[in-house]
């Protein structure tokens, strides 16, 4: 385990036997008229034209009505480390300051490199995303192919304190969970190249495989800014 790891875990509050056995740490309905692009930071640097823009869904931001509010900004990969602060943080305001559920919004932007993590296992699988990344087991530092941020302990062996922050677990306790459309657009390539499919077709399959309840933005940034126009405090978080 790295030191820079360690010292994570040390400020997660993980005593010296649990760091022995970790090894590693680590679309509702559209109501506005803001239009989510297609096209990547680099497709819209060389001018290329955008698809149809897609309405974009910003209700996310009526939930935002908790004593504490934070934004975890995860713009790479890093082995889910992003994800797994965001949960850390609701635990450790439950259990320090008492917080009660409904005092409590967590906001996780996912962008850039770390766009990835919203899809599901199977996309993870068939794309080899973890092998192009580097990704390994969060618990075992060994080869994987899965999604870190949604491995289960029946089909991972996730135990401990990881099993409860995994992306859909804080879904389930009511953390949103945005997503960057420029980033996306690597997802449609990926899927456009290696199925050999139109950027329609493609769209549409990457789109089947995205993690439930994943909220599409324009971009990453705008779902950090907006998150913290409503009251969120920023967390760069990977």
């Amino acid at each position: 385990m790295s030191a820079a790891r360690r010292d994570f875990l040390k400020h997660a509050g993980l005593g010296a036997a649990a760091l022995a056995g970790l090894p590693s740490a680590l679309h509702a309905a559209a109501r506005t008229s803001v239009a989510t692009p297609e096209f990547s930071s680099v497709d819209w640097q060389q001018g290329v034209e955008q698809p149809q823009p897609q309405a974009v869904d910003t209700t996310w931001t009526e939930k935002l009505t908790g004593k504490y509010k934070a934004v975890f900004d995860v713009p790479e990969i890093h082995g889910g480390t992003g994800v797994w602060r965001g949960g850390l943080w609701l635990n450790h305001y439950r259990d320090v300051l008492k917080a009660q559920p409904s005092d409590l919004n967590s906001v996780i932007v996912i962008r850039h490199a770390a766009i990835p993590l919203i899809m599901s296992q199977a996309y993870w699988e068939t794309y080899d995303v973890a092998k192009a990344n580097k990704v390994v087991h969060p618990m075992t530092d060994k080869k994987t192919q899965r999604n870190p941020v949604l491995m289960t302990p029946t089909e991972d062996g996730l135990t401990g304190m990881l099993a409860g922050l995994t992306l859909d677990k804080q879904m389930e306790r009511g953390a949103i969970v945005l997503a960057c459309g420029m980033a996306f657009s690597s997802v449609i390539r990926t899927v456009g190249a290696k199925d050999k499919l139109s950027a329609a077709d493609a769209r549409t399959k990457a789109m089947s495989m995205v993690h439930p309840g994943v909220i599409m933005q324009p971009n990453g940034i705008f779902g950090v800014t907006l998150a913290q126009h409503h009251g969120c405090v920023f967390v760069a978080a990977s």
